[in-house]
């Protein structure tokens, strides 16, 4: 139709172009006198808007035939609904027998637990254990409802409550789910259009809240402050329309995934230059970091104010489950109605989140655990500060002890297999259970791959001798 459009037109236009190097004519019409020229383009105009109006000629569908059916039906493939399984995706982790403290049972057998976040030592503590059978015996197991139909009950706005008070902030949320508190506090606050500045060693949890959010995302290299500034002065540079959106800063206190600490007041000097949001998470900082343990704000002396929005899983320090969101009471009031981890999930059992409350009291009552804590991370560092063929890339003070390869075959999944093999053998011969940082194919981090140790106050000195030597004594046998 557009090829046949284009040739009348160009036709037209050359009869149009002889029209007008003719001599001038004149036509009568209804006694009025008119310009030969203009009934020609008004005649060329009514052609063309007829033509454009014209519905595209299609042919009638032919219905297929029984036998041309059949051949689709044969030659159709279905999709596979998941990736094909691979020979790494069936071997079997290691299954606990018994609670995750500092020393567990697997296989039927003792062994040294440095794969759990137990970092207060507070996972089967008779105080939290005893205050959870007296919630199963008030409340039972929970509502099933989410908070604002049935499900919100007393202890939760204690709990909310208790952990406001701890941190000195307005006002603060429960979730149901320690992972799922991220990934729904972004989107809550972050929409299309809005512009996220991230670190690029952020675990998959932000990772999948910052998709959620649609925003626009961009990194910056990882605990790279230099990085971070240029990145904020190239967003904000004469970009007038950039002052008129919400501009957010998302990083980790302790990442998950290099064990390194968030200069924290470099970030907020830099988010107060340029005018941005700042969201901090904290589940690996929370109870641990701080001379009472309320996270990096506290280690660093920044005003708790100055930080917009603090999430936490309450799964690594008060040995529980869920966490919480933590702010202003505008900041919380939003995510009440707005939040899907919290309005669509059942609530938190009553008897988790009166353990988190109990595991709060604990560590006011005794802060003698963060001493024992810093302890036992300092002697496990000087440890396996002299580990051959690895070496240690966390902060002195994050209690995931992050250890890499000195040499990296240059192939992640080249790494992973060296690193689960020295996990492996650490397990077999030397009773010490540890993990590597095994990613789905859904976590974009780029990060080195490693072994991940978690410290807890409930570890040992013997404890802590004895996985270094082992990691010394497996890395020589495999590495070399």
């Amino acid at each position: 139709m557009m090829s046949a459009l284009m040739n009348m037109t160009t036709a037209l236009r050359d009869w149009v172009s002889a029209l007008y190097d003719a001599p001038p004519t004149r036509a009568v019409v209804f006694g009025i006198p008119i310009d030969g020229h203009l009934v020609v383009e008004a005649l060329l105009i009514v052609v063309i808007l007829f033509q454009l109006t014209r519905k595209s000629y299609k042919p009638p569908k032919r219905p297929l035939t029984e036998k041309e059916i059949d051949e689709l039906c044969e030659e159709w493939m279905p999709e596979p609904l998941c990736p094909p399984i691979t020979e790494d995706m069936q071997t079997e982790p290691p299954t606990l027998e018994s609670a995750a403290r500092p020393h567990t049972t697997i296989g039927g057998k003792e062994v040294i637990n440095f794969a759990s976040a137990n970092y207060l030592g507070l996972i089967a503590n008779e105080k939290i254990i005893g205050s959870c059978i007296g919630s199963l015996e008030k409340y039972g197991v929970g509502s099933c409802g989410p908070r604002g139909f049935y499900g919100t009950i007393d202890v939760h706005l204690d709990c909310e409550t208790k952990i406001a008070k701890f941190l000195g902030t307005p006002d603060s949320i429960l979730y149901s789910y320690g992972i799922s508190t991220i990934f729904s506090v972004i989107p809550a606050f972050c929409k299309k259009g809005d512009i996220i500045v991230a670190d690029e060693g952020v675990q998959w949890g932000v990772q999948n809240g910052l998709y959620l959010s649609r925003s626009t995302v961009v990194y910056f290299k990882h605990n790279d402050m230099a990085s971070l500034a240029n990145t904020l002065e190239k967003l904000t540079r004469g970009n007038k329309r950039a002052e008129k959106i919400r501009r957010y800063i998302v990083v980790e206190a302790i990442y998950q995934n290099s064990g390194q600490m968030a200069p924290l007041d470099e970030i907020v000097r830099l988010k107060e230059k340029y005018r941005f949001r700042l969201i901090l998470e904290e589940s690996h900082s929370f109870g641990v970091l701080g001379n009472s343990g309320r996270g990096l704000a506290e280690y660093y002396g920044v005003p708790i104010e100055k930080i917009d929005i603090i999430t936490a899983g309450m799964g690594n320090a008060l040995a529980t489950d869920g966490g919480f969101c933590t702010g202003s009471v505008r900041v919380v009031d939003h995510q009440r109605l707005s939040s899907s981890g919290y309005v669509f999930s059942a609530s938190l059992p009553p008897y988790l989140a009166n353990a988190a409350i109990s595991a709060v009291d604990y560590l006011e009552e005794n802060p003698s655990v963060l001493t024992t804590l810093r302890n036992n991370i300092a002697l496990l560092w000087k440890g396996l500060s002299d580990v051959p063929g690895l070496e240690i890339a966390s902060h002195p003070l994050s209690p995931i002890i992050f250890l890499k390869l000195k040499k990296s075959t240059s192939s992640p999944k080249g790494d992973l297999q060296l690193l689960e093999q020295i996990a492996k053998r650490a397990l077999e011969e030397d009773s010490v259970f540890l993990v590597t940082t095994k990613r789905s194919s859904l976590d974009r981090c780029r990060l080195p791959v490693g072994i991940r140790l978690f410290v807890s106050a409930g570890h040992s000195e013997s404890d802590l001798v004895k996985v270094s030597n082992s990691l010394k004594r497996v890395a020589v046998s495999v590495l070399s």
